[in-house]
């Protein structure tokens, strides 16, 4: 079968319907959100983890589109050895648009009705902007108790990504302030910008060196997310891969960005700041940091009023506290929480902490004496 086409549903198979509903506390089942450009494989990597043999109930939502005021989206899952579709009525436009709590509710009822699946894979369009459905699964308290964001992935066309990072006619709608300095920037930013895992796809069609040139180029846009090269999609290991990413509760990969950030791309790069150990009142004023930079899109200190219009894609840090404790810091726009570590460092690690932005015109403004003036203020 073809799965050249992303548009044309193909015939998903899920994993064998044994999961059960318990009437004790219900254990919170993982979304992912998988998005990329139309061509990239989305549909060919659903199509080929859900016929994997993995043993686990996953549920897959593809999207589609219609001339309609009602978008129509198939969820497959298998039962009894055989596909058994539904069609799930989630608003007006995709997913990501106006009507999101509908596609919520349409999700939690399709659980009730269905039973409990251990994954959901959530298929976005090829235009779509990750970072407008992904606050709606991860802090939405409607759906606290049955399901939680485990993380996004963006898959790119190793052949054709150069050329969509460079390309305006793929400029992001909604973010014409920035686009008036600098490069502009592209759906194809955002999605890598807000990425958990990007699989570089399609990696037979480039040379090595080419392959390289993607790599880089990506890198310099997301130091955190994970980079995975296939081709048609196969994958060595769902788990880390797809399934079970914890991209919003854990923050191992701090390590992965370094200080500074890569000029390769000139739209969205990396920022990474160094943290000492705070005091309870330096936690509090980090806190109002990042509410000022990310709710009232204002940089503490920054005296430059004509500067470019900076935004904040993804924050995560790891915060160590005077009194022992260790605390996590994870955002999405302008989104984010401060939370107690779920498995704080041993006691052999450095209790340095660091903080992580991810966004455009990081490179313009002085992100870093801003934090830490406001730091040392509260000390």
């Amino acid at each position: 079968m073809n799965f050249d086409d992303d548009d044309a549903p193909p015939d998903l198979i899920g994993a064998d319907e044994t999961v059960e509903v318990p009437e004790e506390k219900a254990k919170k089942v993982p979304i992912t959100i998988v998005t990329g450009y139309l061509g990239a494989g989305k549909t060919t990597l659903l199509n080929y983890i859900l016929t994997a043999k993995h043993g686990k109930k996953v549920a897959v939502i593809m999207n589609g589109h219609s001339s309609a005021l009602d978008i129509e989206k198939s969820l497959t899952v298998n039962k009894d050895g055989e596909a058994v579709e539904e069609w799930l009525e989630v608003g007006n436009g995709c997913i990501c648009c106006s009507v999101k709590d509908t596609g919520v509710n349409a999700i939690e009822s399709l659980m009730e009705k269905k039973g409990k699946f251990d994954y959901i894979l959530l298929e976005t369009t090829g235009l779509a902007d990750p970072g407008n459905l992904a606050p709606l699964f991860w802090v939405d308290d409607g759906l606290a108790s049955t399901i939680y964001l485990d993380g996004i992935v963006t898959l790119v066309d190793a052949k054709n990504i150069l050329r969509s990072l460079d390309d305006p006619a793929g400029k992001v709608e909604g973010h014409e302030d920035s686009d008036d300095h600098g490069p502009v920037m592209t759906t194809a930013h955002v999605q890598i910008s807000h990425a958990d895992v990007i699989v570089i796809n399609k990696s037979d069609l480039v040379s090595g060196e080419g392959l390289e040139a993607v790599r880089e180029r990506i890198t310099s846009i997301n130091e955190l997310a994970k980079i995975f090269v296939t081709s048609q999609s196969v994958v060595p290991d769902l788990e880390g891969f797809l399934l079970d990413l914890h991209a919003y509760d854990r923050v191992d990969e701090l390590d992965r960005a370094g200080r500074g950030h890569s000029h390769l791309d000139k739209t969205i790069s990396t920022l990474s700041i160094p943290l000492e150990e705070l005091t309870t009142n330096q936690l509090t004023a980090v806190d109002a940091w990042l509410r000022s930079v990310l709710w009232e899109n204002e940089l503490p200190g920054n005296k430059a009023a004509n500067g470019p219009a900076f935004e904040i894609h993804r924050v995560k840090g790891r915060l160590f506290i005077e009194d022992g404790a260790e605390k996590m810091v994870q955002g999405v726009r302008e989104i984010f929480d401060i939370f107690d570590s779920p498995a704080p460092s041993s006691g052999d690690v450095p209790r340095k902490g660091k903080l992580v932005l991810i966004g455009r015109h990081l490179t313009d403004l002085d992100f870093e004496k801003s934090l830490l003036d406001a730091v040392r203020t509260a000390a």
